[in-house]
């Protein structure tokens, strides 16, 4: 699900997900999720420019990675938390669920 989610949002899906369960945690790790102009941004020494891109990104696609997560697991998200590293290219999207 967080991959469709990326995908329909950036236009493509990380190359690698893992996703991991722990008690009423979940967090999800891709890796590779850079667009090909991200990646020349980055490239270039603007590296900033794409984090910060990407954390507005991340706030726009909560609300879907959110609904996503309670539905599949029935169960009420209580927090979201998302960051992204350039070098090397993974992305943690993590989720704390209600009791």
């Amino acid at each position: 699900m967080v991959v469709q989610v990326l995908r329909e949002h950036t236009g493509r899906g990380p190359s690698k997900s893992r996703a991991h369960l722990n008690d009423d945690l979940i967090s999800v790790v891709v890796e590779h999720t850079l667009t090909r102009a991200e990646c020349t941004l980055v490239a270039n020494g603007n590296t900033e420019i794409v984090l910060t891109a990407r954390k507005a990104l991340q706030e726009t696609m909560r609300r879907d990675l959110v609904a996503g997560v309670e539905t599949l697991t029935g169960r009420s998200v209580s927090a979201f938390f998302s960051d992204n590293s350039i070098d090397p290219d993974i992305a943690l999207e993590s989720f704390l669920l209600a009791p």
